[in-house]
């Protein structure tokens, strides 16, 4: 298949961001040229105004340029004057922008009183019970009338008053009718939205921002590029506001906000940002700005593709076809490498921090579900036997065939040496592509690439290189290879995540190799972490976390880490935790099973979907979701 790169990106090959049309949201300009703007929300009851007031201070002087605040009725609305009188009075001027799900008549009120309001097509003015109902095209276009007459009275608000609207849909609150049609889809996302901008457009309204968030970063990810397509067609060029939901904590959501944000960033696309945490927002503000400062004054790339096409689906995930060479490529997942070839003596200690850990009493090997696939220990010879999943690289002029490693070779090595092995040879590749590679890949359908780039921005590069292994018909698995030189650890989890995420997105490689040579163990553990956030690979509980607002019913955090902690040995479930129902059953969808507050004190919990508890009290919903996985039969004792 072959896609029109005017479609979602001008170049993938050279960094260009998408033009957008400017929207002035009080006096902070999206959009156009202007920098790629940081927004947070408030957690507080947005009630309690003196509350509201201090964490939106601290926000902003956190780096926050936009402030959120729920307004889930017209009593929140009619408060958040107050809010903002408060704020002005303190000598911020920040724009403020109300969230509203379910109550158009919160929305009218807020937007003749702060500058933005959200709304969510899905449940603004449409309907959502989760039922499944067949819609006739007659029925279809019934609803979309009496949408717009819902929906036209804010408009004409906004309008009165140069008031921005951001459109953001979420993938877990897609309307019935849109799921009767579109089903649980991006492309479904993506009507859900044209369908409102269309009747912003008839009333020659057009202070407009769009969101396509979801919890999966492929499926965010697929929704934005497919939503320029959309725009593109009809002549729209809207800025947008970029945001994985449900991130979750920590690092892992950390992690994942980097992966999806970094990915549309990397081509081209997004205006304004939002990193969303279970964590105070103010935390979320450094790694909003750390993502945005890779792309401030970025510079093009030295060399383009100058083409108008690529040769695989950017909107829909399938991997790369490459051959299986021995447990690499093919339908195996991505491997994980670590390099120990530093090391002047390698012990079975040395083996601790990849997830192997050798007990000297047992004589025996405790290997983690993070363990690495692939060790290089360049030109070191172990004195120990490794556990049977562990396979070991060596550099090529030590290497024999009784070896029970593999060599690796330079480019240069490689044609001058004729001991290689007959089942899997490694070549490490710094060069761009040229026709004495392709000599060199089409000849030996033993070889694996490791393709090594240690510049700030690696993305560009490596896709060039693999596009042309694609357009030449070469199946050859290929590794990303790069040292990070950072003095934080969590500039280089970021970091490792941008430069990852698309390329893994895209499924366009086979396995990583990243090092951070301060902390082995980090680099193993960033390596699963990624993979696990483009869904390529699980090594542990993942769950879909929502960043808490004024709606939530109980202390997310708190619980949260109640919940992980009885539950993180439980690899491959998924556990939602919502604080209340606004997007929570919708965006489980990817889960296993939900804890979802339903009402002060009380929580419902979901088996995918289905909700199969009503109304538990708090203290009791831990060990009622426990058993209900045990229930279920995905529980395990913890080792």
């Amino acid at each position: 298949m072959k896609i029109n790169l005017q479609e979602y990106c001008k170049d993938i090959s050279n960094y260009q961001r998408f033009p957008t049309r400017e929207v002035m949201v009080g006096d902070i300009a999206i959009g156009k040229d202007n920098p790629i703007r940081v927004q947070s929300m408030t957690t507080t009851d947005t009630m309690d105004t003196k509350g509201t007031i201090a964490q939106s201070i601290r926000m902003i002087d956190a780096g926050c340029e936009i402030v959120r605040i729920t307004a889930p009725s017209i009593k929140e609305a009619k408060n958040l004057k107050m809010i903002r009188d408060g704020l002005r009075d303190e000598g911020y001027k920040t724009p403020l922008v109300a969230d509203i799900h379910f109550t158009p008549n919160a929305a009218v009120v807020a937007a003749e009183i702060v500058e933005k309001v959200r709304i969510n097509p899905g449940n603004f003015a449409d309907k959502k019970k989760f039922e499944i109902r067949d819609y006739s095209d007659r029925d279809y276009e019934d609803e979309l009338v009496r949408i717009s007459e819902r929906f036209s009275p804010l408009i004409k608000i906004c309008k009165d008053n140069s008031t921005a609207m951001r459109i953001g849909t979420n993938h877990g609150s897609l309307s019935d009718r849109i799921l009767s049609r579109y089903g649980d889809t991006p492309l479904g996302m993506v009507e859900s939205a044209m369908e409102f901008i269309r009747i912003c457009e008839y009333w020659n309204y057009h202070d407009i921002i769009l969101s396509m968030k979801a919890s999966n970063t492929q499926v965010m990810v697929q929704a934005y590029r497919l939503l320029i397509n959309k725009m593109n067609e009809e002549g729209m060029n809207y800025p947008l506001h970029l945001g994985v939901t449900e991130a979750g904590d920590g690092e892992d959501g950390r992690i994942k906000s980097a992966v999806g944000i970094g990915a549309l960033l990397e081509d081209g696309l997004g205006d304004t940002i939002r990193v969303s945490l279970t964590e105070e927002p103010e935390y979320e503000i450094p790694v909003a700005k750390f993502l945005v400062d890779r792309y401030h004054n970025r510079n093009k790339s030295k060399k383009s593709l100058n083409k108008t096409n690529i040769p695989y689906d950017p909107y829909f995930h399938i991997r790369r076809s490459t051959s299986t060479i021995h447990n690499i490529g093919g339908k195996n997942v991505p491997r994980v490498f670590s390099d120990l070839s530093n090391l002047n003596n390698i012990t079975p200690n040395s083996l601790a921090a990849l997830g192997y850990l050798y007990s000297e009493e047992e004589d025996k090997w405790h290997i983690s579900d993070q363990a690495v696939d692939y060790i290089l220990i360049g030109k070191n010879n172990l004195g120990f036997e490794l556990p049977g999943l562990a396979t070991t690289i060596q550099h090529h002029s030590i290497w024999n065939k009784e070896s029970a490693s593999f060599p690796i070779f330079t480019m240069n090595s490689y044609k001058n040496s004729s001991n290689r092995s007959d089942i899997l040879n490694f070549i490490l590749i710094q060069e761009e592509f040229s026709e004495e590679i392709k000599s060199i890949l089409k000849n030996d359908d033993s070889l694996v690439i490791i393709l090594n780039n240690n510049e700030k921005h690696i993305i560009m590069n490596h896709r060039s290189f693999i596009i042309e292994l694609i357009n030449n018909r070469l199946q050859t698995p290929v590794i990303i290879q790069k040292n990070y030189e950072l003095d934080l650890a969590s500039d280089f989890q970021l970091d490792c995540a941008i430069d990852l995420g698309s390329l893994m997105i895209d499924g366009l490689v086979d396995g990583i190799n990243v090092q951070y040579s301060p902390d082995i163990s980090l680099s193993n553990q960033t390596s699963f972490g990624v993979l696990q956030a483009s869904r390529l690979r699980i090594s542990k509980t993942e769950y879909i976390s929502c960043p808490s607002c004024g709606r939530t019913l109980f202390d997310l955090q708190s619980t949260t880490n109640e919940i992980r902690s009885v539950t993180d040995h439980l690899k491959g479930v998924k556990i939602g935790i919502m604080g209340c129902i606004v997007n929570g059953p919708g965006e489980m969808a990817d889960a296993d099973y939900g804890y979802v507050g339903t009402g002060v004190g009380k929580i419902s919990l979901y088996k995918g979907q289905e909700v199969v508890k009503k109304n538990i009290p708090t203290q009791e919903a831990v060990n009622a979701l426990i058993n209900l996985i045990k229930d279920n039969g995905d529980w395990i004792d913890p080792r």
